[in-house]
């Protein structure tokens, strides 16, 4: 591929819901381009994006894929994401990446919560889009009600430009809004003009009306023109579309279906015409030196910078830092500085990616997405610059993963290769976590939900030959006591030589500090246990409180007072002391009303009006209290409620499956409170079980 300036480029992400045909649409693109000669399918488990295992072997995409397509004069790096939820973070990526989308939405299914998810990503990342309507060869497929129901969600800024030409329930042909002609297919990616059917003119003279309204309100000459019944001409409407487009006023729609490839060169043409090279862009980071703002804005003639924001790690061919270059010209022998670790990277070669397979190029120009392989110490989020000039862009914001399982390692001896192949893999995937939970003994995997932890176990096996089980974690309680008591326990073991003697008497209560273990006081009078025991009896304290008696949980809130024992001069020893507490803790714990308490998150779960009455009816049979609710920024109401964490697992597919997918949920740990005797009982059964 030979190399493009930076005006010649369009980065483009596709985004809509699952199974709406984007990864169809990108390998008919593809087709149509002569990138490749025969079209591959999803079901067929052969398109380029979907290159993985994994995604073969489901049917559907997991992580994000470059595709780099030359069209007119053009280079369009194409950003084909996953449209399922558990992924998201692979869609955060490929949208900070991006200057432009296509929204993908299904001829058949309609608009649906995808696609709201897609464009909200482009308002927040402020993204030129257009619509491509797929899947129009189906014979339940309308055009016309996709269209409608994008007008009554985004108002008159939807603005079709094609109109579909059926006969029989077939797409046999299309009329061109803006040229006022029609096309019929002739073969795969194949046309030729026709006469437009009666039957279309009145649809089609509403399209024209609206499309020539907006085109009129980009100047105030054209405005004079449209009210003075003139036509404008192709060109001017193209141009003025093209203003319109990159500021967000218009959101053009196309439509075709990609098994033929009908509609699919219209759509290429229509990225090169009406979306923005990346030089229209704003782009700005920190120089690291003078702590100024570095205006990049993907322009060539500035000190080289680029931003990692992606990392592909593949057993067979290794590792790649995917980067868009936002500033100079990447060449192989550059030495490049990385700001964020402090080391210097030398890349060696550099290549465009299509799918998994890298083609070398000789240089990159600011604004074009690349890939560098075995960046060693460079990770997803990094900028790349040079020493004189260092640089820093702003990382990606990614959604954070809240659903997680507890995993073991099936193979006694395989838990450094699952650390190591775990490692890779959150390298691949900033949204999956790998923590390690010390005070329950568990190894926990974080996740975006269930889908995407199962996938997660099934990559380790396939990949990395490794497996793990995926079980329901342990959640941290805490031992507390309610009421008071008072013990005297004497330890005393008598053998050959020197024997073993210790005697206290303690009392045992509430602290009233959940945040400490346990406060220790000594009150002894005259002498009866030796200053210098002291630190074993506490000693023996500390110990005590790292298991509970009631179910081996960390005790909180205890008060431990010393007021009185005894001691041998021979036999006495610090040992003796601190086994002496122990036993003294352990039947004083349990004689003060020893009880559980369950940690409480802090809940905050963001949905549609219409679902707001499921998800509280919800959270109260899961012991939740709802604190009140609140209208967030999108038009969406957010209810906040504090629920035990144990009432968390299995809450983001409960979500999902009552809002259609449109439901989002965070919390935070809040505070302990005691559990109810039903929880108590249960759980401290389950622990003996264990033991």
């Amino acid at each position: 591929m030979k190399v493009y300036r930076t005006d010649e480029i369009r980065n483009v992400v596709l985004l809509g819901h699952g199974g709406c045909g984007k990864t169809s649409l990108a390998e008919a693109m593809l087709y149509v381009s002569g990138t490749t000669n025969r079209m591959g399918k999803v079901s067929d488990s052969n398109t380029v994006s979907d290159f993985d295992k994994e995604e073969q072997r489901r049917g559907f995409s997991i992580s994000t894929s470059l595709i780099p397509i030359e069209w007119e004069k053009a280079k369009i790096n194409i950003l084909d994401t996953p449209g399922y939820f558990d992924f998201v973070g692979e869609v955060e990526e490929a949208v900070s990446a991006a200057d432009a989308a296509v929204i993908v939405v299904s001829g058949k299914a309609g608009v649906q919560v995808g696609t709201d998810k897609a464009w909200e990503l482009c308002e927040k990342y402020n993204l030129p889009r257009m619509v491509y309507v797929t899947e129009m060869d189906v014979d339940d497929a309308s055009f016309r009600q996709v269209v409608a129901d994008l007008t009554e969600k985004y108002g008159k800024k939807i603005a079709p430009h094609f109109q579909p030409i059926r006969e029989n329930e077939k797409l046999v042909g299309y009329i061109n809004v803006i040229k006022n002609a029609g096309r019929r297919y002739t073969g795969t990616g194949q046309r030729e003009e026709c006469e437009i059917p009666d039957y279309c003119l009145p649809n089609l003279q509403i399209l024209r009306d609206s499309l020539m309204e907006a085109v009129a309100e980009t100047s105030e000459e054209f405005m004079e023109r449209y009210f003075a019944g003139e036509e404008f001409s192709v060109e001017e409407i193209r141009s003025a579309m093209r203003t319109e487009v990159m500021d967000g006023d218009i959101v053009p729609v196309a439509m075709g279906a990609n098994p033929q490839a009908q509609g699919v060169s219209n759509l290429l043409s229509d990225i090169v015409r009406f979306f923005p090279s990346p030089d229209k862009r704003k782009c700005a980071g920190i120089n690291r030196v003078t702590n100024n703002i570095f205006e990049a804005d993907f322009d060539f003639s500035k000190a080289k910078t680029g931003y990692v924001f992606k990392t592909m790690v593949d057993p067979f061919i290794g590792k790649y830092s995917f980067i868009k270059v936002c500033s100079g010209v990447f060449k192989g022998e550059d030495v490049l500085y990385n700001a964020d670790t402090d080391a210097e990277e030398k890349p060696g070669k550099l290549f465009t990616m299509c799918g998994n397979k890298p083609t070398e190029v000789e240089e990159l120009f600011a604004g074009d997405i690349g890939a560098v392989a075995k960046l060693s110490g460079t990770r997803t989020g990094d900028t790349l610059s040079t020493k004189g000039t260092p640089v820093s862009y702003a990382k990606t914001e990614y959604s954070a993963p809240y659903t997680y399982m507890k995993y073991t390692v099936k193979t006694k001896g395989d838990e450094d290769k699952v650390s190591q192949a775990l490692a890779r893999m959150m390298a691949e995937d900033v949204t999956l976590k790998a923590v390690n939970d010390g005070e329950n003994r568990q190894s926990l995997l974080y996740g975006m939900g269930d889908q995407h932890l199962e996938i997660a176990a099934s990559k380790l096996a396939s990949r990395y030959k490794v497996e793990i089980n995926l079980e329901m974690p342990k959640v941290a309680f805490r031992e507390t006591i309610r009421k008071k008591s008072d013990v005297d326990t004497k330890y005393k073991k008598q053998s050959g030589g020197h024997g073993q003697y210790g005697h206290v008497k303690m009392r045992f209560e509430p602290s009233g500090d959940l945040e400490t273990p346990y406060v220790f006081e000594e009150q002894v009078v005259g002498g009866a246990v030796p200053k210098n025991y002291f630190p074993a009896v506490e000693k023996g304290l500390q110990d005590s409180v790292v298991k509970g008696p009631l179910a081996g949980y960390p005790v909180v809130g205890v008060k431990a007072v010393l007021y009185d024992g005894s001691y041998h001069p021979v036999d006495s020893s610090e040992m003796a002391f601190k086994t002496a507490t122990v036993q003294a803790f352990k039947k004083g714990f349990m004689e003060a009303g020893p009880v559980l308490l369950e940690p409480i998150a802090n809940l905050k779960v963001t949905v549609p009006d219409e679902y707001t009455g499921d998800v509280m009816g919800d959270l109260n049979k899961r012991r939740g209290r709802v604190l009140g609710m609140n209208p967030s920024s999108e038009g969406r109401q957010v209810i906040e409620a504090d629920i035990p964490m144990t009432e968390l697992f299995g809450y983001c597919t409960a979500l999902r499956s009552m809002t259609g997918g449109s439901g989002t949920y965070a919390y935070e740990f809040a505070r302990y409170e005691q559990a109810p005797a039903d929880v108590q009982k249960k759980e401290i059964a389950a622990r003996a079980a264990e033991e």
